[in-house]
């Protein structure tokens, strides 16, 4: 798109054109594994913009443009998971004797992936509070390439101020790449705040329908032809082009959803605070640094749809409660059209020994909520009477 639109247009637009075969306005499914080669020289093959759908895919060409448009960035690689992204960047950009920086408020998997996994691949992590860039600063060694974080994060909803964070790693030459889930491009943009990469679970709100896998890459046109022609040629965590049809099918309402996840999440968070049976509400908008840091507050244009809470009487009320609810779904996954809730110390955080997890604060009273699209009374009303079950 030449001209610079609004992110509604672009949501709508970016990326998508009428079929050149058949005009039709719905991206065409390329539901295939090979194209047909134009012809064989002795110096190699003639051939289209297609070979092989491991490598490109027109329907997942169509997804990566709309995502570059949408987060700022140059070029976007898909792949068939969240953690299929997360474990492209690390290959891609790390080899044996590299130093990495981590924030350890992390999902589950990323952060088995770089306690258990870095070792094994030669490179080592320092896992540190991000919240103050000062530890990042301290953190940094001569070997350092890289600094991750997610913000806000999982499951606790901590902030992590982008602006500082990377201005330090770029003094540094370390490059910041940035989990973007649970705020998407329509709230928060990390490259426009400094970020080198960012990567999305798009089986979240970018899919935002429960019915498709999906991770997502957008960074610079040299490290998306490096992760591209790497690790996803040879490793193969390819996305099919009915799950890339299916996120582009999400994105086009991701504007609309997002407002009402957020709304919805804005009530439940102050109904919340106010039950007898919760002892605090995690959510971005309540967060006391807002005020103190200008560059927190500016870095979001909304605060999403996740929150959390501690209840009282540990995980045996939490349990309790889980147990209880009739319209909340319990679920490990989040950003569906449905509320869904979880316990993150028994379900998505529970690879990290319970000793970690508490000095992370994902105590057992933790309970995660992604708010839905219901009418918010209905979701209050099943919160409730689960509560006042305990």
């Amino acid at each position: 798109m030449d001209y610079e639109y609004g992110i509604n247009t672009k949501l709508v637009h970016a990326g998508e054109r009428p079929s050149p075969d058949t005009s039709a306005l719905a991206p065409p499914i390329y539901q295939t594994s090979s194209f047909a080669i134009d012809e064989i020289l002795p110096s190699g093959i003639k051939r289209g913009k297609y070979v092989y759908s491991r490598l490109s895919n027109p329907t997942l060409t169509t997804l990566e443009l709309k995502m570059a448009a949408l987060e700022g960035g140059d070029a976007a690689v898909s792949f068939a998971s969240g953690m299929g992204a997360v474990s492209a960047i690390m290959l891609t950009l790390l080899k044996c004797g590299d130093h990495l920086i981590a924030d350890p408020v992390l999902y589950g998997s990323t952060y088995e992936l770089l306690k258990k996994g870095a070792p094994r691949l030669g490179f080592e992590v320092s896992f540190v509070d991000t919240s103050n860039p000062e530890n990042v600063a301290e953190a940094v060694k001569d070997n350092t390439k890289l600094v991750f974080f997610e913000t806000p994060a999982n499951p606790t909803l901590k902030l992590v101020d982008i602006r500082k964070v990377a201005a330090i790693a770029s003094e540094h030459r370390v490059k910041t790449i940035v989990d973007n889930t649970f705020l998407t491009p329509y709230y928060q943009k990390p490259l426009e705040l400094g970020a080198d990469i960012v990567v999305h679970s798009a089986t979240k709100y970018l899919n935002g329908h429960g019915d498709a896998l999906g991770g997502i890459v957008v960074s610079s046109y040299e490290e998306a032809v490096t992760i591209r022609k790497g690790v996803l040629r040879d490793m193969g965590a390819v996305l099919s082009p009915f799950n890339a049809f299916l996120i582009l099918r999400g994105l086009r309402t991701l504007a609309l959803r997002m407002e009402r996840h957020a709304q919805n999440a804005t009530e439940l968070a102050a109904f919340l605070k106010e039950h007898e049976a919760v002892k605090q509400v995690l959510y971005p908008g309540f967060d006391q640094n807002l005020e103190s840091n200008p560059n927190l507050k500016k870095q979001m244009a909304g605060f999403g749809g996740m929150l959390a809470f501690k209840i009282r009487g540990g995980v045996d009320s939490a349990v309790t409660f889980l147990n209880t609810l009739k319209l909340c779904t319990v679920a490990v996954s989040l950003g569906d059209t449905a509320t869904l809730i979880e316990h993150p110390g028994l379900m998505t955080h529970a690879v990290i020994p319970k000793e970690d997890r508490e000095m992370l604060g994902i105590t057992d009273d933790l309970i995660r909520l992604s708010a839905g699209l219901e009418d918010v009374a209905d979701i209050k009303a099943d919160l409730k009477q689960a509560l006042d079950a305990i």
